[in-house]
């Protein structure tokens, strides 16, 4: 379900946010939070994959390596990415000040920014309001705020998952609009739950989370410097998934990915749509999700779905150019409920009933490829001109 209390919905976490005016000093704005738990958590985490990557993103990392966490410290405005040697201080400065408020050690707390590149992070301004922030259970709602850049809206969700050895809850708060993409893309996601987790357990399961959710969106093909996904786990519930209890902890942790990663391409920028891609009998699931991928990003693909162009043969193309391998003597596409090829023909249908489905706000197209049992799902939107006004202004 979305909305609710995302990451302070979990027993033992709380939040909050403040205004420290990162971006051009602007003092209007929300754009500091402290996720904090009551007890040590297990970690573990997704980051970026591109080699230009920012410095919080090393800090977190090495933190999260190092053992337990208690908090999380984050601002938009600023990536603090390019930034050198200074922007490394500068993010452990960020980790110190945010440990001084929570009473912790400086290991014990992730750091996650974003916002424009190159830039020296203020990192004075947001030490001087950290300690301004009530962290409490409501504090949620801020904290999705003080996340966005581009975004339109906030993205929260939580699930509440019964066990056989009790029940759990897991909450969750994401951010991006832009520059998104397979391999991680420019997001911030952060999840909390009370389950108590083997450190091991939870690295897989975040590890096929990620892999499956926020690495099968597609906004505009570009990914970023500071993309992070952490998931936290304080055991508060003393619930200790195990057996058939941890596939389906595992289940809730992906439902709630997905549902931050789907919030994410609906926010897209510039998205006036978003569309579903399903491929079934590919010749392997890694073959699938290839060709799945490559057809959320294909600008053809997305500008006939912005357009309404009943010009379908661009979905079975950018299968073929994706690397999986594709027979179109075998395959079928169909758009919603109509079949436009199918067994390797083309379907005569009427092109306005094409530009009908591709008019709708969500849009379903499945791609059965005919080799094997391979299937995969991946999600984008459309392409519009908007999304061209927004990124041409992003720095002003």
């Amino acid at each position: 379900m979305s909305g609710g209390r995302g990451v302070t919905y979990a027993g033992g976490f709380r939040a909050g946010a403040a205004k420290a005016g990162v971006k051009h000093g602007r003092p209007e704005r929300l754009d500091v939070a402290l996720i904090v738990s009551e007890r040590p958590c297990v970690a573990a985490a997704v980051f970026t994959t591109n080699q230009v990557i920012a410095a919080p993103c090393v800090v977190t990392r090495r933190h999260v390596e190092r053992g337990t966490l208690r908090a999380i410290v984050v601002n938009s405005g600023n990536a603090n990415a390019c930034t050198g040697e200074q922007g490394e201080r500068d993010a452990i400065a960020m980790a110190e000040a945010a440990a001084a408020v929570v009473g912790c050690s400086p290991y014990e707390v992730a750091v996650a920014s974003t916002g424009v590149i190159g830039f020296k992070l203020p990192v004075e301004r947001i030490a001087a309001v950290l300690p301004t922030i009530a962290l409490t259970e409501g504090g949620w709602d801020d904290t999705s705020r003080a996340m966005m850049t581009t975004d339109t809206r906030p993205k929260v969700t939580e699930r509440e998952v019964h066990l056989a050895a009790g029940t759990v809850r897991i909450g969750g708060v994401a951010k991006g609009a832009g520059m998104i993409h397979p391999n991680m893309a420019t997001l911030l996601a952060f999840v909390t739950t009370d389950a108590a987790v083997e450190p091991s357990d939870l690295r897989r399961i975040v590890s096929h989370a990620a892999d499956t959710t926020f690495n099968a969106i597609s906004v505009d093909g570009d990914t970023s410097t500071n993309d992070t996904l952490l998931v936290l786990a304080n055991g508060a519930s003393g619930v200790s998934p195990k057996g058939s209890d941890l596939a389906a902890f595992d289940e809730g942790i992906h439902t709630v990915c997905a549902d931050l990663a789907r919030m994410i391409v609906a926010d897209g920028e510039g998205a006036t749509k978003v569309f579903e891609v399903r491929v079934r009998g590919a010749a392997s699931a890694a073959d699938a999700r290839l060709a799945a991928r490559t057809i959320t990003n294909s600008n053809l693909v997305r500008t006939a779905i912005h357009g309404g162009d009943p010009n379908w043969g661009r979905v079975l193309a950018a299968a073929g150019r994706s690397g999986a391998r594709v027979d179109d003597r075998r395959a079928s596409v169909r758009i919603g409920t109509l079949f436009v090829y199918r067994d390797g023909a083309p379907v005569v249908v009427a092109d306005a009933d094409v530009r009908a489905l591709f008019a709708a706000d969500a849009v379903e197209i499945e791609v059965t490829l005919g080799l094997g049992d391979g299937h995969a799902v991946a999600w984008g939107c459309d392409l519009s001109a908007e999304y061209v006004r927004i990124n041409a202004e992003y720095m002003t």
